[in-house]
């Protein structure tokens, strides 16, 4: 097929990545998608996708939540999107594209977004089989089905991408080597002190880094499978594959073939206006255009702009792109890295202000000219204050610059928020929205919430780390402008969490519907409530439930509505529908008829087995209607649930402590055992994992969790507020030298001031950094009893131990409640047909097969997503 110039202009995008997507949408927003016919031409077999997220792929999000676009947006504005069909070839004199699938297209504007491509280093074998690039979610697919085989992998580069690409492999289970020719991580981003800084977490996480050293060749087996690499200081490293993450180069080859000018180290050159310098009729945006100041920028904030500044050339308005801020915020491996303005000091005469804490990992340097001016800076550990520095650049701060590095408690002075940042300062750099345009949004446009904000102004829509900063002014416009600001734990209470604990508690009120009527908002009285505070307020009523009146068990009568699915089920619901079951093992510590009971479980019911790091037996691909068939022969066996299903306590990780170990000081063992079995079934705001170590040594890893205890010569020591999750966090000394019945005495208090006072779905870390006073607070209140209400929290913690009964153990034993268990209640005995599984190593996994699509509009894959 042949398109031709006709009445109706053309113009075609080749490319459909984030920029793409944002040109589009600078189309629609200035109408030209109604005066122009607009056609897209995507290599990739899926729409356009945020791929500065990529990684959270790893962590559980699918491509489909990756999406940036979806079939409204491309039907309403008649866009024509060919995924699978990319641009072969541009004849510029006839003003025409071919793709791949052989259908040419005229155009009168030609817009190319073409990206760009991993650099790979010319090793021999780089091409060998177990040998990647990080860049697509094709590419994190292959990735992720090699793990599979094999058990140590290494990442060349140790830049942003490269890290990214380290964390997947560990997040894979793999052990994971990072190999960087520079002499530091992150050389762009982070000076020698921040490099070091991030070094030292790194490798605390159990990666190794080799810094200052390059690859020298792949090396490969008689099958011709990766089985190592050489290094260039005559090392080798054993490795079963080799992802290369050592930059991008402009993708430029298109623009090479039909005759436009490239720069010496590639990208299609562009003017401020980013038309191409060659052609009037062709356009260049994002990683593959070399802009007019010498810079091909690969940072998404400067595409975004690049975008915006040719939708206008196109629409006849005026617009220039010349140059962008390269501030950049990541969470690199749970890590906080930001580098802004001017971070290596490059300025003529300034001086550094620098705070350095290599214990906690912890490194900020500000770039100050000698008038006091904020030059620029990097943070690492702690970015918190990265959206208000990165704002004032470029001005006097009017406080000290030590003020702004220094954390609270080394006496530094108070804090600069957001709210003293004047009204140009770009809060949103990756669309360049202002302060004083978030100001605007909620006097002018009636906004009140940060969803609002974001529609109004698209600010926090990109890489979202301005998002925190973003909340903080909304709320101080809305207070100044005098409006209340709704604090309430959703749209059917004006009330907060905590404010509703404290009511339930007091009223001894044990029925979420009574609650609702006689307390929730005036609208919401008579409803059904909502997702939101339904699960919330089951969890207070569970977690008070002796004190109240109320059952324990979370199925019982009303309770049963408010769940949600795993604790609706007593079960983990896994990927492809199927359950987990995973029964409760205090300490670890398991006998051999009880290790043959679950293996003789697993095997009759063909479930999935998988010892954990949480010292439990997980096992996997249970249907809904066999959960109490298993759960009776565990109940049998002395097993109880471990409640991986729900938020309560999960599991108190120990090691073999001084009945074993020839370096333990207290039986960690026995102290492991005793805190799970008066904690378990606790009901709180988030989930609660905790350990107990023999020594300090620290094997089971007590500082990453939400209490922790380690064993001293004299006693235990308390930490508290550990998470060693997405945003791992080590937990603070709360007491120490604390005997056995000192130890459970202040867990008590801890744990209830935490339900009674933390937001919901707050884990410890969360809540700790932000009650007022944090720590200190905290240790006045369930050490020193400032407050006056210890005795209340342990006779409540008491009341809990009291009355704790098994949740399996009472379901097996209702025939009303286990009649919940089936796939389908008007066909009960029929197995629900989608969950599926294939072999894998000798067990299952869940048949997920990936999503193909072929040679066809965009339009049809977006209906076919919708439907399922």
């Amino acid at each position: 097929m042949t398109a031709t110039l006709g009445a109706t202009p053309t113009i075609v995008l080749v490319g459909h990545g984030m920029v793409g997507q944002r040109f589009l949408e600078a189309l629609a927003e200035r109408g030209l998608t109604a005066t122009h016919r607009v056609v897209v031409l995507c290599e990739e077999p899926r729409p356009a996708y945020d791929r500065v997220q990529l990684t959270s792929y790893f962590s559980g999000k699918t491509p489909e939540d990756l999406s940036l676009t979806d079939r409204e947006f491309i039907k309403d504005h008649g866009i024509e999107l060919y995924v699978g069909d990319p641009a072969e070839s541009v004849d510029r004199e006839a003003r025409t594209v071919t793709a791949r699938s052989g259908q040419v297209f005229a155009y009168d504007t030609l817009v190319l977004a073409t990206g760009s491509y991993p650099f790979v280093p010319p090793v021999p074998n780089k091409d060998a089989d177990g040998c990647f690039v990080y860049r697509t979610i094709e590419d994190l697919l292959a990735i992720e089905e090699y793990a599979k085989k094999v058990e140590v992998g290494a990442v060349v580069g140790g830049g942003l991408l490269g890290l990214e690409a380290a964390g997947a492999l560990k997040g894979l289970g793999i052990e994971t080597h990072i190999v960087e020719f520079a002499p530091r991580l992150m050389p762009v981003q982070v000076d020698e002190g921040g490099g070091a800084a991030l070094l030292r977490t790194i490798e605390d996480m159990g990666l190794s880094v080799h810094t200052g050293v390059g690859t020298q060749e792949i090396v490969v087996g008689d099958d011709g499978a990766v089985t190592g690499m050489k290094l260039s200081d005559g090392s080798e490293l054993s490795a079963g594959m080799v992802v290369f993450s050592a930059g991008v180069r402009p993708r430029d080859q298109l623009a090479r073939d039909c005759g436009l000018a490239v720069g010496e180290r590639g990208g299609i050159a562009v003017d401020e206006q980013c038309r191409t310098v060659t052609d009037p009729h062709v356009f260049a945006i994002g990683e593959c255009a070399l802009a007019a100041d010498g810079r091909v920028y690969g940072l998404v904030a400067p595409g975004y702009e690049q975008a915006a500044t040719a939708a206008a050339t196109i629409a006849a308005d005026e617009a220039s792109f010349t140059g962008a801020d390269l501030s950049t915020k990541l969470k690199l491996l749970g890590v906080d890295v930001a580098s802004f303005g001017d971070a290596h000091g490059t300025t003529e005469d300034c001086l550094d202000v620098v705070y350095s804490d290599s214990r906690a990992g912890l490194y900020k340097k500000l770039v100050i000219g000698r008038d006091g001016t904020l030059l620029g800076g990097i943070l690492v550990g702690d970015a918190e204050a990265y959206g208000t520095l990165r704002a004032l650049t470029g001005s006097v701060p009017p406080i000290s610059p030590e003020a702004l590095v220094l954390p609270a408690d080394a006496g530094a002075p108070a804090q600069l928020g957001p709210s003293a940042l004047p009204d140009d300062a770009i809060i949103c750099s990756c669309h360049n929205v202002s302060k004083g345009t978030i100001r605007g949004a909620v006097t002018d446009h009636q906004c009140t919430t940060v969803p609002e904000v974001k529609k109004c102004t698209k600010a926090g829509t990109g890489c979202g780390s301005c998002v925190k900063v973003l909340g903080q002014l909304v709320t101080a416009e809305l207070e100044a402008s005098g409006i209340e600001v709704d604090k309430g734990l959703c749209a059917c209470f004006s009330q907060t969490r905590e404010e509703l604990y404290e009511i339930v508690l007091a009223l001894r009120i044990n029925s979420y519907q009574d609650l609702l009527d006689r307390y929730g908002r005036e609208s919401a009285r008579g409803t059904d409530g909502c997702d939101v505070c339904k699960p919330a307020v089951a969890s207070i009523i569970a977690s008070l439930a002796p004190a109240i009146g109320a059952s324990g068990y979370v199925l019982d009568g009303e309770q049963a509505a408010l769940q949600e699915t795993n604790d609706h089920f007593l079960a983990n619901l896994q990927k492809n529908g199927s359950y987990s079951v995973v029964p409760r093992i205090p300490g670890g510590e398991i006998t051999p008829e009880k290790l043959i009971v679950i293996g003789e479980i697993a095997r009759d019911f063909g479930l999935y087995t998988k010892i954990t790091g949480g010292q439990r037996i997980d096992m996997f691909g249970a249907r809904v209607e066999q959960l109490p068939l298993i759960w009776a022969r565990l109940v049998d066996a002395g097993f109880e649930s471990g409640h991986a299903y729900g938020k309560a306590l999960r599991t108190v990780k120990s090691c073999v402590g001084s009945t074993w170990c020839r370096y333990g000081v207290q039986d960690s063992v026995r102290m492991a055992i005793d805190l799970e079995l008066r904690y378990r079934g606790l009901r709180s705001p988030h989930k609660l994992k905790s350990a107990v170590s023999g020594c300090q040594r620290e094997c089971a890893e007590a500082q990453s969790k939400d209490f922790g205890v380690i064993a001293t010569a004299n006693g235990w020591n308390l930490y508290v507020g550990g998470n060693g999750g997405a945003t791992p966090r080590h937990a603070d000394l709360l007491a120490q030298d604390l005997s056995d019945a000192e130890l459970i005495r202040l867990i008590d208090r801890f744990l209830m001031f935490y339900i009674r006072t933390a937001d919901r779905l707050e884990r410890t870390s969360t809540w700790l950094e932000r009650i007022p006073g944090g720590l200190d607070h905290v240790r006045d209140v369930v050490v020193h009893d400032s407050l006056g209400i210890c005795d209340e929290l342990q006779q409540l913690m008491q009341a809990h131990v009291a009355h704790y009964r098994d949740e399996w153990a009472e379901t097996i034993n209702d025939p009303e409640k286990l009649a919940r268990f089936v796939s389908f209640i008007n066909a009960p005995d029929t197995p629900d047909p989608v969950v599926g599984f294939v072999p894998e190593r000798d067990q299952i996994k869940p048949d997920l097969p990936l999503l193909t699509i072929g040679l066809r509009p965009a339009e049809e894959v977006l209906e076919g997503s919708a439907q399922r």
